[in-house]
């Protein structure tokens, strides 16, 4: 039991590590990863990365 708690809280943090790499929130999918699991890792596998916003200019 125990085993399986740890294997699922971290694939929880592997798919946070996996999300971040993705320009995603980290936090929000490890806890969407908790009781998702591995249809979790399927998901931020497959979504694109979210482009980055450009950097504005500063006026002075």
């Amino acid at each position: 039991m125990e085993v399986n708690v740890i294997g699922w809280l971290t694939l929880a943090l592997i798919n946070a590590g996996l999300a971040q790499g993705k320009n995603r929130s980290g936090l929000n999918w490890f806890f969407i990863s908790l009781p998702m699991g591995p249809l979790a890792t399927l998901l931020i596998v497959v979504w694109d990365r979210i482009p980055k916003e450009p950097e504005r200019k500063r006026m002075y």
